[in-house]
């Protein structure tokens, strides 16, 4: 055991994973924090740790989040618009996230309990706090800075359950990116692609 309380490799990902394996085989509710610890093969002590609760297993990563994404924006060139700047906060933390093996069960766990998607609003509000105020440090003035905020989060949102249902190859950058081109289509930022048909009756193109 003491060995264990020296070398704890990978100790977040392991409870991570012992938690949410958990969480569906007994539920959430019925999953008590020294079942998690023990599945992950450490002990009590090592899983409050990093975390405060068993909520927080799903949460645990949110203020790394905050801190890459404000870290990005800080470093913008000074002539990039503000919600360039978060969109490449966003894309710059999203490159840096683990392996999605576990994000779907997770969104279904967030779905299936309310105190869960009480504590995921809450995170993204904080998240949209951090990145207003990383806009407000770069000089950009209210309300701008908390518009580009939450366009930013609603933005990640739609990118995120895109990755994680995995309709699309497309990796979270990427998906962040396709979301941004559709919100600047319905803003009027940029206009919307149309598809042209030949008609062969007048010779002339019509737009679908």
């Amino acid at each position: 055991m003491s060995r264990m309380a020296r070398w704890e490799p990978n100790a977040r990902d392991r409870l991570v994973d012992a938690a949410l394996e958990l969480f569906q085989e007994r539920g959430y509710d019925r999953t008590t924090v020294g079942e998690i610890a023990t599945r992950a093969g450490l002990t009590e002590r090592t899983f409050f740790r990093y975390f405060a609760d068993k909520r927080e297993v799903l949460f645990g990563r949110s203020g790394d989040l905050e801190k890459g994404i404000a870290e990005a924006i800080s470093g913008a060139p000074a002539t990039t618009s503000p919600l360039d700047a978060v969109v490449g906060g966003l894309e710059a933390a999203a490159a840096a996230f683990p392996p999605r093996r576990d994000y779907r069960a997770r969104q279904r766990l967030i779905a299936a309990h309310p105190e869960l998607q009480e504590r995921d609003l809450i995170k993204l509000a904080s998240l949209s706090s951090a990145i207003a105020e990383a806009l407000r440090v770069r000089g950009v003035s209210e309300p701008g800075a908390s518009l580009a905020a939450e366009a930013g989060i609603a933005i990640f949102k739609i990118a995120f359950e895109r990755w994680v249902g995995g309709a699309q190859p497309r990796d979270l950058p990427a998906q962040i990116r396709a979301a941004l081109a559709e919100l600047r289509i319905v803003t009027g930022s940029t206009a919307a692609p149309t598809r042209r048909n030949t008609s062969k009756k007048t010779g002339t193109r019509a737009a679908d």
